[in-house]
């Protein structure tokens, strides 16, 4: 039978919302991430404009990963939560840095609000060896 074990980390942000950083399926090897914003582990503050909030967000996620037994060229699926859609290019530019070889599948969506008036939002579906 499947367990779930959580799985956290004071390297990313740590948000006090009902909801867990990541969630390893130990059965299935599969890692499920919370999605991740721009926000600073060390000072609990939003990152300024959308490219340091999408690198802040990227960086929240490889820390969960990495917490989990996994990492960014594991992640097979991510979704990208965004304030405005036109700020598609800034974020792509960034996320070509983090997944430059074989980029997961994504989906990327416009949002009517983020948490914090974010600007990003990023959750993964990884694997773990």
């Amino acid at each position: 039978m499947a367990k779930k074990e959580l799985v956290v980390t004071d390297k990313a942000y740590i948000s006090k919302n009902p909801l867990s950083q990541a969630l390893r399926v130990q059965a299935t090897n599969w890692l499920f991430c919370s999605g991740q914003l721009g926000i600073d582990p060390k000072t609990g503050k939003l990152a300024e404009g959308v490219e340091a909030q999408t690198v802040q967000a990227l960086e929240n996620l490889k820390a969960v990963l990495e917490a989990g037994g996994s990492s960014l060229d594991k992640v097979v699926k991510t979704t990208v939560f965004l304030a405005d859609l036109a700020d598609g290019p800034v974020v792509n530019a960034v996320y070509r840095r983090y997944f430059p070889d074989l980029p997961p599948t994504r989906s990327a969506v416009q949002v009517a609000g983020l948490a914090r008036g974010a600007r990003i939002e990023i959750e993964c579906l990884a694997f773990v060896d």
